[in-house]
C-alpha cells in the first residue's frame, strides 16, 4: 500500500541512507527505518484539495463578458477629445492666457466643430461604428436641440465621469444589442472603429490629437494673444501643454484599450505645416467669420515681434531706453518697419486671418515667420549677405570699436556671428540631449489586441525595472530637469547664466550714408535667388536644390531663425521669398507710377 501511495520515490533518507518510505494520514512523507520526516506531500492529496475548492478553473465566455464590463462604462470618443481641450485650456490659462480664451472662445469654437460636422447638437446625427443615429423626440429644430445640448456639453466639466450619468451630446445614441458584433471589436468606447475608418475620416473631418492643438492656434489667433503657433508646439514639447501620453490622466471610468489607444498614443510632436493646415481646415469646415484685425499695438503685429525676435537673435533694435531715440534711422527695427510697409504687408486685410481669402489659401499667414522674414531682407538691405560685403564693413566697425573714436558702438557681424554661433550650438546640442531623454512612451502599458495583453504588461514592468536601474547609475530623471515657461531661448548680457555678450545698444552707422537729409544705404545692391510668378497653385520647395549656391551667411541665418521658431529652413527660405517679391512689386509699381506722372 505504501509503495502505491509513495508511487516510486526512491530517494535515500538523509539522516539513516535507507530507502524505505510510508505516508501518513496527513500526506506527508516519513521514512519508517528512522522516523524521519520530510518536506514531500502526496500529489493525489493536492489534486484532492484543489478539486473540492471554490477556486474557479474554467471560464466560461458569459462570465468573460461580465468581466469586460469592469474595465469602464462605454464612452464616446468625443468625450476623450472634450477631455483633452479641457487639459490643454487649463494649462494655457496657468501660463498667462485671459480667461476669455477658454470660457468664451475655445468653448463655442468646440461645440460649432460638433454641430457643423454633425456629431452633437444637432437632430440627426452622424453613425459611427456601433452608435446608431436616432432622431430626437419632441424636438422642433436643430436650435432647439442645441440650446437644450448646450448645458450638457461643455469644455468647463470635460467629460461625464459621475456613475450615474452619461454625457449627453444632444443626441440620443443607441447601441447595438448584438452581443457577438459588440464583443467582436474590442475598445472601451463605442465609435471608436468609425473614426478609424479613412472615409469617415475625410468626409467629416473627424478630430484627432493634432486638430487639438489647431482648435487651440485658432482660439488663440481669436482672442489676439501673445502665444504663436511656435510658441505652442515649444510649450507641448516642453511639457507645460498637456499633449504627450496624455491618455495617462483619463479618468478612471475612461479606459483606453484596443482601437481606442491608437486614436489616442501620441509619440511625435506635430509639425509646425501641419498644425497650421489643419487649422485652415477647421476654419473652413466650422465656417468661421474672418478674424478680429491685428492693428499695430496688437502683439502679433510682426512689428512687435521682430522687435522680439531681434532680441532673442541679439541683433540691435530699438528701445524706449536708448541714449539718441531721434536716430531711429540706425536701427534694425526702423528698417524692418519700412521693408514691411513698402512692401504691403502692414495692411490690415494683409494681416487678418481669414480662411476664405484666395491668398491666404496659397500660403495661410504666419505672423512669426512674416516678423522673422522681414529681418532677413533688411539684413540683406544693409549688409548685401554675399559672403563678402558683410565682412568688409565688419571690418570697418571693429577698426572704428578698437580705435576709440567717439561715437564708438557699431555692429560688428563677425564679432556678433562669433558670439551667437556658439550659443546656438550648445542650444542644439542641449535640445538633441532633451529629445534623447525624452519619455515618448507611455509609462502605462497601451494593450492594442486583446491577445497580446499579457505581453504588452510584462514588458511594461521589464521596462520600468530597467528604467529605474539605469536612473540609479544616471542620476536623476529627465522630467525633473525641465525648465520654466519661457518666450526666449537666448540669455544676452552680463553674468553667469548668459549665452554671451549684448549686441542690442549698438548702432549701424557705418552701413548707412546720408543724401538730401535723410539716411539711406550704404550698400546699393541687393541679390535674390529667381522669384518665379505666383500661380493658382502654390508652388513645391525647391531650397534642397538651390541651397547649395546660396551664400554661406544666409543659410546660417535661415537655420538660426528655423531654430527659433522650429521650422525646417525650407520653410523660412519661402516666406523669405514671398516678401522678397511683395517688396519688389510694390517697387516696380511705384516706379512705373512715378514714370507715368512724369509724361
Amino acid at each position: 500500500m505504501d509503495d502505491e501511495l509513495t508511487a516510486g520515490y526512491s530517494v535515500p533518507c538523509e539522516r539513516c541512507s535507507a530507502v524505505n518510505w510510508g505516508v501518513s494520514d496527513t500526506g506527508q512523507f516519513y521514512c519508517k527505518s528512522c522516523h524521519n520526516i520530510i518536506e514531500r506531500v502526496r500529489d493525489v492529496e493536492e489534486t484532492e484539495v484543489l478539486s473540492t475548492s471554490s477556486r474557479v478553473t474554467t471560464l466560461s465566455r458569459k462570465s468573460f463578458k461580465k468581466n469586460e464590463k469592469v474595465l469602464g462604462k462605454e464612452w464616446m470618443i468625443i468625450e476623450g477629445f472634450q477631455f483633452v481641450l479641457m487639459h490643454q485650456a487649463d494649462a494655457l490659462l496657468v501660463l498667462g492666457v485671459c480667461p476669455q480664451f477658454k470660457n468664451d472662445v475655445l468653448c463655442h469654437f468646440w461645440r460649432r466643430y460638433l454641430q457643423k460636422t454633425k456629431q452633437a447638437y444637432t437632430e440627426n446625427p452622424i453613425s459611427l461604428g456601433r452608435i446608431s443615429a436616432e432622431p430626437c423626440q419632441n424636438v422642433d429644430s436643430d436650435s432647439a436641440v442645441e440650446s437644450e445640448a448646450l448645458s450638457d456639453v461643455s469644455l468647463h466639466s470635460g467629460p461625464s465621469v459621475s456613475q450615474g450619468s452619461d454625457l449627453s451630446l444632444g443626441a440620443s445614441a443607441g447601441h447595438s444589442s448584438d452581443d457577438e458584433a459588440s464583443t467582436s471589436l474590442w475598445c472601451g468606447s463605442a465609435d471608436a472603429t468609425g473614426y478609424l475608418n479613412r472615409r469617415n475620416q475625410r468626409s467629416h473631418h473627424l478630430m484627432s490629437m493634432p486638430r487639438t492643438l489647431a482648435l487651440c492656434h485658432l482660439a488663440l489667433l481669436w482672442v489676439r494673444e501673445a502665444v504663436t503657433l511656435a510658441d505652442l508646439l515649444r510649450f507641448v514639447s516642453e511639457k507645460h501643454i498637456p499633449y504627450l501620453n496624455i491618455h495617462e490622466v483619463f479618468p478612471e471610468e475612461i479606459k483606453l484599450f484596443g482601437k481606442d489607444a491608437s486614436i489616442f498614443r501620441v509619440e511625435s510632436i506635430p509639425s509646425y505645416q501641419r498644425v497650421q493646415k489643419e487649422a485652415q481646415l477647421l476654419a473652413r469646415v466650422m465656417e468661421l467669420p474672418a478674424f478680429p484685425s491685428i492693428s499695430a499695438q496688437c502683439l502679433l503685429h510682426p512689428g512687435l515681434l521682430s522687435l522680439r525676435y531681434l532680441t532673442e537673435a541679439n541683433l540691435p533694435g530699438g528701445y524706449p531706453g536708448d541714449p539718441s531715440p531721434l536716430d531711429v534711422s540706425y536701427e534694425l527695427h526702423h528698417w524692418v518697419c519700412e521693408v514691411m510697409h513698402r512692401s504691403g504687408l502692414a495692411k490690415v486685410g494683409a494681416l487678418t486671418f481669414d480662411h476664405a481669402s484666395t491668398a491666404q489659401r496659397k500660403s495661410p499667414i504666419s505672423y512669426e515667420l512674416l516678423a522673422c522674414a522681414l529681418i532677413i531682407v533688411s539684413m540683406k538691405l544693409l549688409f548685401r549677405l554675399n559672403d563678402n560685403k558683410e565682412w568688409k564693413l565688419s571690418e570697418k566697425a571693429d577698426h572704428h570699436n578698437f580705435a576709440d573714436i567717439p561715437g564708438s558702438g557699431l555692429f560688428s557681424l563677425a564679432w556678433w556671428y562669433e558670439t551667437v554661433l556658439k550659443a546656438f550650438e550648445k542650444a542644439k546640442k542641449r535640445e538633441e540631449q532633451q529629445t534623447a531623454s525624452q519619455m515618448w512612451k507611455s509609462s502605462k502599458a497601451m494593450v492594442f489586441r486583446k491577445k497580446d495583453k499579457t505581453v504588452n504588461l510584462k514588458r511594461r514592468r521589464v521596462v520600468e525595472h530597467l528604467q529605474k536601474s539605469f536612473q540609479k547609475l544616471s542620476g536623476p530623471s529627465p522630467d525633473t530637469l525641465h525648465s520654466k515657461p519661457s518666450s526666449f531661448i537666448f540669455r544676452w548680457g552680463e553674468g553667469e547664466d548668459s549665452d554671451g555678450p549684448s549686441f542690442h545698444q549698438t548702432k549701424l552707422h557705418h552701413v548707412m550714408k546720408k543724401e538730401r537729409e535723410a539716411h539711406t544705404t550704404a550698400n546699393e545692391k541687393y541679390w535674390h535667388p529667381f522669384l518665379a510668378s505666383r500661380g493658382k497653385k502654390p508652388c513645391k520647395s525647391h531650397y534642397a536644390e538651390v541651397e547649395p549656391t546660396l551664400p554661406r551667411m544666409y543659410v546660417w541665418l535661415l537655420e538660426l531663425f528655423s531654430f527659433l521658431l522650429r521650422v525646417t529652413p525650407a520653410c523660412m527660405h519661402q516666406e523669405v521669398l514671398r516678401v522678397e517679391q511683395q517688396f519688389m512689386k510694390c517697387r516696380r509699381f511705384k516706379r512705373k507710377k512715378k514714370t507715368t506722372v512724369e509724361k
